[in-house]
Protein backbone atom coordinates (compact mmCIF):
# COMPACT_ATOMS: atom_id res chain seq x y z
CA UNK A 1 0.00 0.00 0.00
CA UNK A 2 1.19 3.51 -0.77
CA UNK A 3 0.64 4.68 2.81
CA UNK A 4 3.05 2.08 4.15
CA UNK A 5 5.53 3.33 1.57
CA UNK A 6 5.07 6.80 3.08
CA UNK A 7 5.87 5.38 6.51
CA UNK A 8 9.00 3.66 5.23
CA UNK A 9 10.21 6.89 3.63
CA UNK A 10 9.60 8.76 6.88
CA UNK A 11 11.52 6.17 8.88
CA UNK A 12 14.43 6.46 6.44
CA UNK A 13 14.45 10.22 7.01
CA UNK A 14 13.18 11.03 3.51
CA UNK A 15 10.57 13.67 2.76
CA UNK A 16 7.47 12.76 0.81
CA UNK A 17 7.13 14.33 -2.62
CA UNK A 18 4.43 16.96 -3.07
CA UNK A 19 2.36 14.44 -5.01
CA UNK A 20 2.64 11.95 -2.15
CA UNK A 21 1.62 14.69 0.27
CA UNK A 22 -1.47 15.34 -1.84
CA UNK A 23 -2.31 11.64 -1.83
CA UNK A 24 -2.14 11.56 1.97
CA UNK A 25 -4.38 14.60 2.26
CA UNK A 26 -6.87 13.16 -0.24
CA UNK A 27 -7.18 9.76 1.46
CA UNK A 28 -10.79 8.56 1.01
CA UNK A 29 -12.84 7.37 3.96
CA UNK A 30 -12.38 3.73 2.99
CA UNK A 31 -8.60 4.10 3.32
CA UNK A 32 -8.59 5.97 6.62
CA UNK A 33 -7.46 3.02 8.72
CA UNK A 34 -4.63 2.27 6.30
CA UNK A 35 -3.46 5.88 6.47
CA UNK A 36 -3.58 5.90 10.27
CA UNK A 37 -1.82 2.53 10.49
CA UNK A 38 1.06 3.91 8.43
CA UNK A 39 1.28 7.08 10.52
CA UNK A 40 1.15 5.00 13.70
CA UNK A 41 4.13 2.92 12.57
CA UNK A 42 6.18 6.10 12.49
CA UNK A 43 4.77 7.47 15.74
CA UNK A 44 5.33 4.19 17.59
CA UNK A 45 8.95 3.99 16.46
CA UNK A 46 9.79 7.27 18.17
CA UNK A 47 7.22 7.56 20.96
CA UNK A 48 5.93 4.04 21.65
CA UNK A 49 2.38 4.29 23.05
CA UNK A 50 3.07 7.20 25.38
CA UNK A 51 0.97 10.37 25.31
CA UNK A 52 2.14 13.70 26.72
CA UNK A 53 -0.43 16.04 28.27
CA UNK A 54 -0.07 19.81 28.37
CA UNK A 55 -2.11 22.44 30.18
CA UNK A 56 -2.50 26.09 29.10
CA UNK A 57 -2.87 29.11 31.34
CA UNK A 58 -4.31 32.16 29.59
CA UNK A 59 -2.25 34.56 31.70
CA UNK A 60 -3.33 37.71 29.85
CA UNK A 61 -6.48 37.78 27.77
CA UNK A 62 -7.62 40.13 25.02
CA UNK A 63 -6.31 43.69 24.91
CA UNK A 64 -4.32 42.86 21.76
CA UNK A 65 -3.37 45.35 19.05
CA UNK A 66 -2.77 42.74 16.34
CA UNK A 67 -5.37 42.09 13.62
CA UNK A 68 -5.19 38.28 13.35
CA UNK A 69 -8.57 37.50 11.80
CA UNK A 70 -8.84 34.03 13.34
CA UNK A 71 -8.32 35.13 16.94
CA UNK A 72 -11.06 36.06 19.40
CA UNK A 73 -8.55 38.16 21.36
CA UNK A 74 -7.42 40.33 18.43
CA UNK A 75 -8.12 44.01 17.83
CA UNK A 76 -10.58 43.11 15.04
CA UNK A 77 -12.64 40.70 17.15
CA UNK A 78 -16.00 41.48 18.71
CA UNK A 79 -16.20 38.10 20.44
CA UNK A 80 -17.52 38.30 24.01
CA UNK A 81 -14.44 37.04 25.83
CA UNK A 82 -12.94 37.87 29.21
CA UNK A 83 -10.23 40.52 28.90
CA UNK A 84 -7.74 41.09 31.70
CA UNK A 85 -4.15 42.18 32.26
CA UNK A 86 -1.31 39.87 33.23
CA UNK A 87 -2.15 37.68 36.21
CA UNK A 88 -0.16 37.96 39.41
CA UNK A 89 2.63 35.56 40.29
CA UNK A 90 0.57 33.46 42.67
CA UNK A 91 -2.08 32.79 40.02
CA UNK A 92 0.61 31.61 37.61
CA UNK A 93 2.15 29.35 40.25
CA UNK A 94 -1.27 27.92 41.09
CA UNK A 95 -1.77 27.16 37.39
CA UNK A 96 1.39 25.06 37.50
CA UNK A 97 0.01 23.09 40.45
CA UNK A 98 -3.17 22.42 38.48
CA UNK A 99 -1.06 21.25 35.55
CA UNK A 100 0.73 18.77 37.80
CA UNK A 101 -2.58 17.48 39.15
CA UNK A 102 -3.74 16.99 35.56
CA UNK A 103 -0.71 14.74 34.87
CA UNK A 104 0.65 17.28 32.41
CA UNK A 105 4.32 17.06 31.54
CA UNK A 106 4.40 20.68 30.48
CA UNK A 107 2.80 23.90 31.71
CA UNK A 108 2.13 26.48 28.99
CA UNK A 109 1.89 30.15 30.00
CA UNK A 110 0.31 32.22 27.23
CA UNK A 111 -0.29 35.97 26.98
CA UNK A 112 -2.08 38.04 24.37
CA UNK A 113 -0.50 41.05 22.71
CA UNK A 114 2.37 41.78 20.37
CA UNK A 115 5.15 41.44 22.97
CA UNK A 116 5.48 41.51 26.76
CA UNK A 117 6.35 44.87 28.30
CA UNK A 118 9.49 45.00 30.48
CA UNK A 119 7.30 44.91 33.59
CA UNK A 120 5.31 41.95 32.31
CA UNK A 121 8.48 40.10 31.39
CA UNK A 122 9.89 40.63 34.88
CA UNK A 123 6.72 39.31 36.51
CA UNK A 124 6.64 36.31 34.22
CA UNK A 125 10.27 35.49 34.95
CA UNK A 126 9.67 35.74 38.71
CA UNK A 127 6.66 33.42 38.39
CA UNK A 128 8.65 30.91 36.33
CA UNK A 129 11.41 30.82 38.95
CA UNK A 130 8.83 30.17 41.68
CA UNK A 131 7.24 27.38 39.63
CA UNK A 132 10.61 25.74 39.14
CA UNK A 133 11.43 26.01 42.84
CA UNK A 134 8.09 24.90 44.26
CA UNK A 135 6.28 22.81 41.64
CA UNK A 136 8.91 21.38 39.33
CA UNK A 137 7.38 21.10 35.86
CA UNK A 138 8.63 21.80 32.36
CA UNK A 139 7.50 25.26 31.19
CA UNK A 140 6.62 26.58 27.75
CA UNK A 141 5.77 30.24 27.28
CA UNK A 142 3.97 31.93 24.39
CA UNK A 143 4.28 35.68 24.77
CA UNK A 144 4.35 37.08 21.24
CA UNK A 145 7.42 38.52 19.58
CA UNK A 146 10.79 38.37 21.33
CA UNK A 147 14.18 39.94 20.87
CA UNK A 148 17.41 38.30 21.98
CA UNK A 149 17.43 39.96 25.41
CA UNK A 150 13.88 38.85 26.25
CA UNK A 151 14.57 35.32 25.06
CA UNK A 152 17.69 35.12 27.24
CA UNK A 153 15.76 36.41 30.25
CA UNK A 154 13.17 33.66 29.83
CA UNK A 155 15.86 31.02 29.46
CA UNK A 156 17.68 32.28 32.56
CA UNK A 157 14.43 32.21 34.55
CA UNK A 158 13.92 28.52 33.78
CA UNK A 159 11.67 28.47 30.72
CA UNK A 160 12.31 25.28 28.76
CA UNK A 161 10.47 25.90 25.52
CA UNK A 162 9.04 28.82 23.55
CA UNK A 163 5.88 28.63 21.47
CA UNK A 164 5.44 30.82 18.43
CA UNK A 165 3.34 29.27 15.69
CA UNK A 166 3.65 29.90 11.96
CA UNK A 167 -0.17 29.60 11.96
CA UNK A 168 -0.30 29.60 8.14
CA UNK A 169 1.92 29.18 5.13
CA UNK A 170 4.12 32.07 4.05
CA UNK A 171 1.92 32.60 0.97
CA UNK A 172 -1.38 32.58 2.87
CA UNK A 173 -0.26 34.55 5.91
CA UNK A 174 -1.12 38.05 4.67
CA UNK A 175 -4.75 37.01 4.15
CA UNK A 176 -5.22 36.35 7.88
CA UNK A 177 -3.04 39.10 9.36
CA UNK A 178 -1.63 42.45 8.21
CA UNK A 179 -0.27 43.99 11.43
CA UNK A 180 2.80 41.74 11.22
CA UNK A 181 4.21 39.27 8.76
CA UNK A 182 5.31 35.68 8.51
CA UNK A 183 8.96 36.68 8.63
CA UNK A 184 8.41 38.42 11.98
CA UNK A 185 7.46 35.04 13.37
CA UNK A 186 10.55 33.44 11.88
CA UNK A 187 12.76 36.05 13.54
CA UNK A 188 11.22 35.41 16.97
CA UNK A 189 11.83 31.70 16.58
CA UNK A 190 15.44 32.38 15.68
CA UNK A 191 15.86 34.57 18.78
CA UNK A 192 14.40 31.84 20.98
CA UNK A 193 16.72 29.24 19.50
CA UNK A 194 19.77 31.51 19.91
CA UNK A 195 18.90 31.79 23.59
CA UNK A 196 18.93 28.01 23.92
CA UNK A 197 15.16 27.57 24.24
CA UNK A 198 13.46 24.55 22.71
CA UNK A 199 10.95 25.47 20.01
CA UNK A 200 7.23 24.80 19.80
CA UNK A 201 5.89 25.84 16.40
CA UNK A 202 2.74 24.68 14.65
CA UNK A 203 -0.15 25.93 12.61
CA UNK A 204 -3.88 26.44 12.25
CA UNK A 205 -5.66 24.58 9.49
CA UNK A 206 -9.14 25.24 8.16
CA UNK A 207 -8.99 29.02 7.58
CA UNK A 208 -9.41 28.88 3.80
CA UNK A 209 -5.93 27.77 2.80
CA UNK A 210 -5.30 25.51 -0.18
CA UNK A 211 -3.85 22.00 0.01
CA UNK A 212 -0.58 23.44 -1.30
CA UNK A 213 -0.60 25.82 1.68
CA UNK A 214 -1.06 22.85 4.03
CA UNK A 215 1.86 21.07 2.40
CA UNK A 216 4.00 24.22 2.55
CA UNK A 217 3.29 24.55 6.27
CA UNK A 218 4.15 20.91 6.95
CA UNK A 219 7.40 21.28 5.01
CA UNK A 220 8.19 24.48 6.92
CA UNK A 221 7.85 22.55 10.19
CA UNK A 222 10.26 19.97 8.79
CA UNK A 223 12.79 22.66 7.85
CA UNK A 224 12.58 24.40 11.25
CA UNK A 225 12.63 21.07 13.12
CA UNK A 226 11.02 22.32 16.34
CA UNK A 227 10.87 20.00 19.32
CA UNK A 228 7.07 20.28 19.30
CA UNK A 229 4.48 20.88 16.56
CA UNK A 230 0.99 21.80 17.81
CA UNK A 231 -1.69 21.30 15.16
CA UNK A 232 -4.77 23.47 15.56
CA UNK A 233 -7.99 23.01 13.61
CA UNK A 234 -9.73 26.33 13.18
CA UNK A 235 -12.62 26.72 15.58
CA UNK A 236 -14.80 29.58 14.30
CA UNK A 237 -15.80 31.96 17.07
CA UNK A 238 -18.75 34.38 16.60
CA UNK A 239 -17.52 37.95 16.46
CA UNK A 240 -14.30 37.21 14.57
CA UNK A 241 -13.79 37.98 10.86
CA UNK A 242 -13.60 34.25 10.07
CA UNK A 243 -16.69 33.30 12.08
CA UNK A 244 -18.41 31.76 9.04
CA UNK A 245 -15.42 29.75 7.79
CA UNK A 246 -16.08 26.12 8.60
CA UNK A 247 -15.42 23.22 6.26
CA UNK A 248 -13.10 20.74 7.99
CA UNK A 249 -14.20 17.14 8.46
CA UNK A 250 -12.85 14.59 10.94
CA UNK A 251 -11.30 12.70 8.02
CA UNK A 252 -9.45 15.78 6.74
CA UNK A 253 -8.16 16.54 10.23
CA UNK A 254 -6.81 13.01 10.61
CA UNK A 255 -5.24 13.18 7.15
CA UNK A 256 -3.47 16.43 8.08
CA UNK A 257 -2.15 14.91 11.31
CA UNK A 258 -0.89 11.90 9.38
CA UNK A 259 0.89 14.09 6.84
CA UNK A 260 2.53 16.09 9.61
CA UNK A 261 3.76 12.81 11.11
CA UNK A 262 5.15 11.50 7.80
CA UNK A 263 7.09 14.73 7.26
CA UNK A 264 8.17 15.17 10.90
CA UNK A 265 8.67 11.62 12.17
CA UNK A 266 10.67 12.31 15.33
CA UNK A 267 8.95 15.52 16.49
CA UNK A 268 6.33 15.76 19.20
CA UNK A 269 3.02 16.38 17.44
CA UNK A 270 0.19 17.77 19.56
CA UNK A 271 -3.50 17.82 18.73
CA UNK A 272 -4.32 21.34 19.88
CA UNK A 273 -7.18 23.80 19.45
CA UNK A 274 -10.29 22.56 17.67
CA UNK A 275 -9.65 18.90 18.53
CA UNK A 276 -12.94 18.38 20.32
CA UNK A 277 -14.91 20.61 17.95
CA UNK A 278 -13.82 19.01 14.67
CA UNK A 279 -12.84 15.42 15.49
CA UNK A 280 -15.87 14.78 17.68
CA UNK A 281 -16.33 11.01 18.16
CA UNK A 282 -13.11 10.29 16.26
CA UNK A 283 -10.86 12.08 18.75
CA UNK A 284 -9.12 8.88 19.92
CA UNK A 285 -7.91 8.18 16.38
CA UNK A 286 -5.82 11.36 16.49
CA UNK A 287 -3.43 9.59 18.85
CA UNK A 288 -2.27 7.22 16.14
CA UNK A 289 -0.33 9.98 14.34
CA UNK A 290 -0.02 12.40 17.30
CA UNK A 291 1.59 11.81 20.68
CA UNK A 292 0.49 14.86 22.66
CA UNK A 293 -2.72 16.59 23.79
CA UNK A 294 -3.91 19.71 25.52
CA UNK A 295 -6.33 19.18 28.40
CA UNK A 296 -8.70 21.56 30.20
CA UNK A 297 -9.33 23.79 27.21
CA UNK A 298 -7.53 26.43 25.23
CA UNK A 299 -7.26 30.20 25.45
CA UNK A 300 -10.91 31.19 24.99
CA UNK A 301 -12.60 27.88 24.10
CA UNK A 302 -13.34 24.89 26.33
CA UNK A 303 -11.81 21.45 25.91
CA UNK A 304 -11.66 17.92 27.23
CA UNK A 305 -11.17 17.46 30.97
CA UNK A 306 -8.03 15.67 32.21
CA UNK A 307 -10.13 12.78 33.50
CA UNK A 308 -11.77 12.27 30.10
CA UNK A 309 -8.38 12.43 28.38
CA UNK A 310 -6.92 9.86 30.77
CA UNK A 311 -9.79 7.48 30.01
CA UNK A 312 -9.46 8.00 26.27
CA UNK A 313 -5.74 7.28 26.41
CA UNK A 314 -6.00 4.16 28.55
CA UNK A 315 -8.98 2.83 26.57
CA UNK A 316 -6.69 2.82 23.52
CA UNK A 317 -4.09 0.81 25.41
CA UNK A 318 -1.80 3.85 25.50
CA UNK A 319 -0.30 5.41 28.62
CA UNK A 320 0.06 8.93 30.00
CA UNK A 321 3.71 9.92 29.90
CA UNK A 322 4.94 10.95 33.35
CA UNK A 323 8.36 12.32 32.57
CA UNK A 324 9.94 14.68 30.04
CA UNK A 325 13.57 15.33 29.16
CA UNK A 326 14.75 13.45 32.22
CA UNK A 327 12.84 15.85 34.51
CA UNK A 328 10.09 14.34 36.61
CA UNK A 329 7.04 16.35 35.65
CA UNK A 330 4.35 14.55 37.64
CA UNK A 331 4.83 12.94 41.03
Amino acid sequence: MKYLDFAEKALRGEALSREECRQALAAPAGELLGLLDAAYRVRKTYFSNRVMLHLILNAKSGLCTEDCSYCSQSAVSAAPIDAYPLLDEEAMVEGARQARESKAVRYCIVTSGQSPTPGELDRLCRAVKRVKETVGISICTSLGFLDDAAARALKDAGVNRYNHNFNASRRFYSTICTSHGYQDRVETLRAARRAGLELCCGGIFGMGETEDDIIDSCLAFRELNPESIPINFFHPVPGTPLEKVEYLTPLKCLAILSLVRFLNPANEIRVAGGREYHLRMLQPLALYPANSLFVSGYLTTPGQSPEEAWRMITDLGFEVQQEVSGEIAVR
